[in-house]
């Protein structure tokens, strides 16, 4: 990888773009001119050189920066780390796959040694270097979730699977949109999704949840979730919504195209060797209305969608700018196909 990492912000000034490179690599989530809720579950193998599903774990542009962002959300908020005593075999999972992934597809940024149970990792891009008994707390400077957890970009959420369910039994948790851990951790499936409108009553997370309770170990799963945000704020928790939730009123017809970011989640599941438990990723990308209709086809696409939103998913997503938003799109939609 002969990656050049990006210095920007993910708040205050909001210093935040997307190079065209990584305009074209964005996940844009939406293959028809509407939208529903679905499982909309395939396998997470590797695709076309330079796509996000390149490798395992995806390392962009804004590596350094979301990691320096993610390091002061922990610092202004410890609890975005949580994890239940039980979970400490899956934490070392995790830790093992992260490393051993990152060092095998990003050889130029990272590597991993191993001498037995004595490890050393080598983080070039963050300029850390550990060496550490593997399975032994002590020797690393924190629990190796938010070890690890902190040196890969998105989310994490660690899983333990029983009683024919999964719970969300430890995580870091520093881009999450509009939830909470300190709320969440320890939650069952159905109580962490109870919130989410229309797809419980279609049935989508009770089918979801029989697929993943069968998940493969080496035979991880991916799918796509979108929302929206206002300006390119990775850090919009329950918590500090005094500070981000006001932007939503910000919103005028001149700023849309600065302001308005698309957010599409690349969640992928693995399914942990020692522990038996689940690794849940949440990475977000985010891209800026001036940036998405760069692209004639997702501008006309994104168009329709919003248009044709359900209205509960819509205040659900806490969508209250879309009426501005689609106006603005409007100019981008000259009603012929979008395919």
């Amino acid at each position: 990888m002969n990656q050049t990492f990006k210095k920007e912000t993910f708040r205050d000034d909001y210093t935040f773009s997307n190079s065209p490179e990584a305009v074209k690599r964005f996940p844009f989530p939406f293959h028809e001119d509407e939208y529903m809720y679905s499982v909309n579950i395939e396998p997470h193998v590797k695709t076309a050189v330079g796509s996000i599903t390149e490798f395992t774990f995806d390392i962009d542009e804004h590596y350094v920066a979301e990691c320096e962002d993610k390091a002061i959300t922990l610092a202004n908020d410890p609890q975005r780390y949580l994890c239940l005593p039980h979970m400490m075999d899956a934490q070392w999972d995790t830790l093992e796959l992260m490393m051993e992934s990152m060092s095998n597809d990003y050889p130029e940024q990272f590597n991993l040694t191993k001498e037995g149970d004595n490890w050393t990792w080598v983080n070039k891009p963050l300029g850390i270097t550990t060496k550490f008994v593997f399975g032994d707390e002590s020797s690393l400077p924190m629990e190796p979730l938010e070890y690890i957890g902190r040196q890969v970009q998105g989310d994490w959420v660690m899983l333990d699977q029983r009683d024919n369910n999964l719970f969300a039994d430890g995580a870091i948790v520093t881009s999450q949109a509009d939830w909470s851990l300190a709320i969440d951790v320890g939650m069952s499936w159905q109580e962490w999704h109870g919130p989410v409108p229309i797809a419980n009553e279609i049935g989508v997370f009770d089918r979801a949840l029989k697929y993943l309770l069968n998940l493969q170990l080496g035979s991880p799963v991916r799918r796509l979730n979108w929302t929206m945000t206002i300006n390119p704020r990775l850090d919009t928790s329950p918590e500090n919504y005094p500070i981000w939730g006001p932007d939503r009123l910000s919103v005028t017809p001149e700023n849309v195209g600065d302001k308005v970011h698309l957010r599409v989640e690349l969640q992928t599941l693995f399914r942990l060797p020692r522990s038996n438990g689940m690794l849940f990723g949440v990475r977000g990308y985010l891209i800026s209305m001036n940036e998405l209709v760069t692209n004639p086809l997702w501008a006309k696409r994104l168009h329709r969608v919003l248009k044709g939103l359900h209205p509960e998913l819509a205040e659900y997503k806490g969508l209250s700018y879309k009426d501005i938003t689609i106006d603005w799109l409007s100019k981008y939609d000259d009603g012929t196909s979008s395919e």
